[in-house]
């Protein structure tokens, strides 16, 4: 029998109060940098202290669960991506790639649709790769250039990125979340995509006839000294992304082609100063690489308590006491969106969160009349959705980390979510009766 306990939550909610408490605390009393005076690292510390007095066992056996969490695949997968990213941005910012290669957009784009055309861009890529996190490494450096060499916010363009990079993760069909939610709900993938696509391109028109309106009046400055030979590794780390290769392999050959430009290239620059360069951007990654480890080991601790078997249990019982004739559709829908939505806030990761909600989600869609393919889109549409307005989301940290932004000030930037989750929420509220999609 599971172990079911509402008490093992307790750590991630502890840490979102101090972590997002203690940055509207200081930024109310008008103090700079109000989200980095306590950071996050250290504002999980007390959560993970939690976790470990409510877990069972011994303190070693204590210790080794949230090791383990640490240790998950995925997590190592994403601590990877995230130094080379850093390396690879470093080398190509050191040897003018990103001034390069934004000279080379703000010339062929008109000022006003570099904010849309950014958003395609990213769109496109994720699309093509199948992934968020490499779009976000590869072009959020780019937007940075942009908002630098015009006078368009930072918080802005980067949002425009980020909200590329994850209708991308929705909607490609080699996505990790799409393979989970088709998979865990017995549906066709071509089906799946053809759901999600009426869902996620007006989310899509919206955030792009938004974003014309917010860019229109951009003031763009060129740079006539750009060289173009250094947008090289930029045109490698896109194509071969788009080729499908492995985000991993791609950031490194990046890395090692920007090195090889650079010392080509520039007098000065030395295999010393590549060397100095590529720590900088790992360093550039420590808070990351830091919290994404504690919250591997943080969402390991409460699955192992039962909290999040306690959290599908509780929606499980909601459902299961409505009463048969005022049973609905709608109800059924929501109720999957929702017990996705609360596991991807609670493990922080949209893949883990559709795996483990999946048998439960399935369960709802056969009991209220759900469609199989129908629940498969709202899973990964809610996840996609959650996932990229998390402040302590992988993707959400990456953008922050490469842009010097504060995760909790791009929430409402990434419009691109909202404009999905607004969109979501209408389709199951006006949607029709399972099945009659196929009729139209």
């Amino acid at each position: 029998m599971k172990i079911t306990s509402p008490w093992a939550l307790l750590p991630m909610f502890l840490f979102m109060a101090l972590f997002i408490g203690s940055g509207l605390y200081y930024q109310a009393a008008g103090v700079e940098f109000a989200f980095y005076k306590i950071s996050a690292p250290v504002a999980i510390l007390p959560a993970i202290v939690l976790a470990l007095l409510l877990a069972r066992g011994t303190i070693d056996k204590r210790v080794e669960q949230f090791v383990q969490g640490c240790a998950n695949p995925t997590i190592v997968t994403m601590l990877l991506i995230f130094l080379l990213a850093g390396g690879f941005a470093s080398v190509a910012k050191a040897i003018g790639g990103v001034d390069a290669v934004v000279n080379l957009c703000l010339s062929v784009i008109p000022s006003s649709f570099v904010l849309p055309g950014l958003f395609i861009m990213t769109a496109f890529m994720a699309t093509a790769m199948g992934t968020s996190m490499g779009s976000i490494a590869a072009v959020v450096p780019i937007a940075v250039g942009v908002a630098e060499a015009s006078d368009l916010s930072m918080i802005l363009t980067v949002g425009a990125v980020m909200g590329g990079a994850m209708f991308g993760d929705n909607l490609s069909i080699i996505s990790d979340t799409t393979i989970a939610a088709t998979r865990t709900q017995g549906c066709n993938m071509r089906d799946k995509f053809r759901l999600n696509f009426k869902i996620v391109i007006p989310a899509a028109l919206l955030t792009v006839i938004w974003l014309f309106f917010q860019g229109s009046s951009a003031q763009v400055v060129l740079d006539p000294n750009a060289s173009a030979t250094k947008i090289l590794p930029y045109l490698l780390v896109l194509g071969l992304a788009v080729s499908g290769m492995n985000v991993i392999a791609v950031l490194l050959i990046g890395t090692v082609v920007a090195g090889f430009i650079g010392l080509w290239q520039i007098p000065d620059y030395t295999v010393a100063v590549l060397s100095s360069d590529i720590y900088k951007g790992y360093s550039n990654m420590q808070e990351i690489l830091i919290l994404s480890l504690f919250i591997g080991g943080l969402g390991a601790m409460m699955k192992l308590g039962g909290g999040l078997d306690w959290l599908a249990a509780q929606l499980d019982r909601f459902t299961r006491e409505q009463v048969e004739p005022k049973a609905h559709r709608r109800t059924g829908e929501m109720c999957i969106a929702v017990g996705v939505a609360l596991v991807n806030i609670c493990t922080a990761n949209n893949t883990v969160a559709i795996l483990i909600s999946g048998s439960l989600a399935k369960d709802i869609a056969k009991r209220y009349g759900v469609d199989a393919k129908r629940s498969a889109s709202i899973m990964d549409v809610t996840a996609c959705v959650i996932q990229g307005i998390l402040p302590y989301g992988a993707q959400m940290l990456l953008a922050a980390s490469l842009s010097g932004l504060s995760p909790l000030d791009l929430v409402t930037a990434v419009v691109y979510c909202w404009c999905l989750g607004l969109v979501m929420i209408g389709s199951i509220i006006i949607g029709r009766p399972s099945g009659q999609e196929d009729e139209a």
